[in-house]
C-alpha cells in the first residue's frame, strides 16, 4: 500500500509519512480509522531519530524514547491506555548522565523523585503526592 492514503470517509489510513517543508522525512507510522496507531518514529531535520513509540486510537501508549540530535537519550518513559504518563520516567543530561527520575501515575508525578548533577551525583530528592 502506498503511503499517505485516505479511506472512503476522507480519513488517513495505512502507512503514513510526515515531511518537513524541505521534503525530508519528519515522521513515519500507520493510521487506522484516521488516528495514529502502532509504532511511530520521528526524526530531526538531519535524519537522526528524535523519538519512537506507539499510538493506539491517536494516543501515545506504552514505552517511548526521545533522543538528542547527538544520538544520546533525552528522556524515556511510558504512557497508559489513556495516553497519560505512567511508571518510571528518566531524563538525561546532554553528557548522558541521569538528570532526574521518578514515577508517574495517571499523568501526575508521585512518590520520591531523584535529581542528579552532570556527574550523576544525587543532588536532591522531591516528594510528590499520590494521584487524586
Amino acid at each position: 500500500m502506498d503511503a499517505n492514503q485516505h479511506d472512503e470517509h476522507g480519513r488517513r489510513t495505512g502507512p503514513w509519512e510526515e515531511r518537513f517543508k524541505d521534503g525530508s522525512l519528519s515522521g513515519e507510522g500507520q493510521y487506522v480509522d484516521g488516528e495514529k496507531s502502532g509504532k511511530w518514529k520521528y526524526y530531526l531535520k538531519g535524519g537522526a531519530l528524535k523519538a519512537s513509540g506507539s499510538y493506539r486510537g491517536g494516543l501515545l501508549v506504552g514505552p517511548w524514547v526521545w533522543h538528542r540530535a547527538t544520538g544520546g537519550v533525552l528522556q524515556e518513559g511510558a504512557f497508559d491506555d489513556d495516553g497519560k504518563q505512567t511508571g518510571l520516567w528518566k531524563r538525561y543530561h546532554s553528557n548522558g548522565a541521569l538528570l532526574d527520575m521518578g514515577e508517574y501515575e495517571a499523568g501526575n508525578k508521585i512518590g520520591e523523585w531523584e535529581h542528579h548533577d552532570t556527574d550523576g551525583k544525587l543532588t536532591r530528592t522531591t516528594r510528590h503526592r499520590t494521584s487524586p
